[in-house]
C-alpha cells in the first residue's frame, strides 16, 4: 500500500474551504489524504490532549508519522526543559500513546543534522535511541553525506536492518555534504518512509537568511520528475509492503498539490477517508 500526503496541516489553504478555522483543517485534510506529519513534535513534545484530539478528528485508517522531537536528535540549542534524556525520552513515549492505542502511529522519524555524521559515537546513539523508543516502529533520516559514501554505505544500511530502522530515502538538493543521495533501498519489509524536500539547490546551501526554511523549501516538482518517482516508488513497493510518501516541499504551498498529482499518477482511490466539508457557513 502506497500512503500519500504532507507534512502537516495548517499550511496547505488550497485544500480548504475559506475561512476553515485553524482547529478544523486537519478533519479536512482527511478528506483528501490518509497519512500526515506531524512535525509540531519537532518543536515542543505535544500534550495528550493535543494527541487524543488528533485520534478523534481522523477517520479510524487514518495514519500518523510523529517527528521526534529536537532535544532528541540534537537539533536543540539553549537549555533543555529536561534533567537528562532518558526523562526526555520518556516524556515524547507517553505522549505518543493515544495514537498507538487507536493504531494510528506509523512511525516516529528521527531526523538528524547535518552535523550527526557517520562516527561511532553516533552509531552508538543510534543503538541508545532504538532501546529508549522501545517498541514503537522508528525511521531513520540522515542529513550528512558521510553515512552513504562509499566505505559506509552498505554498513549504513546493514545497520539499519539490523537494529530495526527504517530507511527514509529522501528526494533532495545534492548540495555538499549536508544533503544526501537518493537510495532505493528499503531495510524493513513493512515500512518504508520517503519524504520530498524539493530540489532548490540554492535554497538548500543558504542557511545565513532569517528565512532560510522558507527558501530551502520553496520548489514545484514537474510532471516528468512525478513520473520518474512514479517508477521508483513501483521498485520500493517491491521491497516494503507499506510506503509512506510525504511532501516537505510547501514554502509556496505546492505540497499538496504534488501529492495529489502522484495519486493520479498510481491511479490510487484512497477509501475511508474523511467526509469532505461543501460549506461551513
Amino acid at each position: 500500500m502506497i500512503y500519500i500526503g504532507v507534512t502537516g496541516w495548517g499550511d496547505h489553504d488550497r485544500l480548504y474551504p475559506a475561512k476553515t478555522p485553524r482547529r478544523d483543517k486537519l478533519k479536512e485534510y482527511a478528506a483528501h489524504f490518509p497519512i500526515v506529519e506531524i512535525d509540531a513534535s519537532f518543536y515542543a513534545i505535544q500534550s495528550k490532549r493535543n494527541t487524543e484530539k488528533w485520534v478523534n478528528e481522523t477517520p479510524e485508517s487514518f495514519q500518523f508519522i510523529v517527528k521526534a522531537y529536537q532535544g532528541m536528535t540534537g537539533h536543540q540549542r539553549g537549555e533543555s526543559l529536561f534533567p537528562g534524556k532518558k526523562e526526555m525520552f520518556a516524556a515524547f513515549h507517553d505522549s505518543l500513546q493515544a495514537l498507538n492505542a487507536a493504531d494510528k502511529l506509523s512511525a516516529v522519524l528521527f531526523q538528524f543534522p547535518p552535523w550527526f555524521d557517520c562516527k561511532k559515537e553516533n552509531v552508538d546513539y543510534l543503538r541508545w535511541c532504538k532501546q529508549e523508543i522501545s517498541e514503537i516502529p522508528v525511521a531513520l533520516e540522515f542529513r550528512n553525506q558521510t553515512w552513504y559514501e562509499a566505505p559506509f554505505y552498505d554498513k549504513t544500511l546493514t545497520f539499519m536492518e539490523e537494529e530495526g530502522w527504517i530507511h527514509t530515502v529522501c528526494d533532495e538538493p545534492q548540495a555538499g555534504s549536508g544533503s544526501i543521495p537518493i537510495v532505493l533501498k528499503a531495510t524493513d519489509l513493512d515500512k518504508t518512509v520517503i519524504r520530498f524536500h524539493g530540489r532548490n539547490v540554492h535554497g538548500w546551501r543558504n542557511t545565513g537568511d532569517g528565512n532560510w526554511r522558507e527558501v530551502r523549501y520553496l520548489y514545484r516538482y514537474n510532471q516528468k520528475e512525478l513520473e520518474e518517482w512514479a517508477e521508483n516508488l513501483h521498485f520500493l513497493e517491491k521491497q516494503s509492503k507499506n510506503l509512506y510518501v510525504l511532501f516537505n516541499n510547501n514554502s509556496g504551498g505546492d505540497a499538496a498539490d504534488n501529492a495529489k498529482q502522484m495519486i493520479d499518477l498510481l491511479g490510487i482511490n484512497y477509501e475511508g477517508l474523511a467526509p469532505k466539508q461543501l460549506d461551513l457557513f
